[in-house]
């Protein structure tokens, strides 16, 4: 089973967005072959930059936060089937979209792609990783806008 939950907390309720979000993280956890239940909740620069520098030490606001329940290798499947939460800050998604020149909701899916990947145990850290997650995070994109 995979379902992805999309709260919206702070900002207008968009449902453009909120489609996004849940098809670009649906889109992660089937290329991923993962199981399980993510929450992502839309909100805004205030709510993330408080999280940003509560879970991070950062003083700023941020694109987007993962919560992964379990640490580790690589997670294909939850043993009580969450597999974590994600919080995407509509605000800096919009402001990402202008400079790259999209709209703001394919930046809210990207960001629910990257997060997902987070949550599943992906990360940055190293250029080695970060080609990886880059690669993933470009098929499950272009999956998606083409239709696969």
């Amino acid at each position: 089973m995979r379902e992805v939950e999309v709260l919206v907390n702070g900002i207008p309720d968009d449902e453009e967005l909120r489609e996004a979000a849940r098809r670009g993280s649906l889109a992660a956890l089937y290329y991923e072959g993962a199981e399980g239940e993510i929450c992502i909740e839309l909100t805004n620069d205030e709510t993330i930059h408080a999280l940003n520098r509560d879970y991070r030490g950062v003083d700023r606001p941020t694109d987007v936060l993962s919560f992964p329940s379990f640490e580790g290798e690589e997670l294909i499947s939850a043993p009580d089937g969450h597999l974590g939460d994600i919080m995407i800050s509509v605000d800096t998604a919009a402001r990402q979209a202008r400079e790259l020149l999209h709209s703001t909701a394919r930046e809210v899916m990207f960001l629910a792609i990257h997060g997902t990947l987070h949550v599943l145990g992906y990360d940055h850290m190293d250029p080695s990783d970060e080609e990886i997650m880059t690669e993933r995070q470009r098929d499950i994109l272009k999956r998606i806008e083409e239709g696969l």
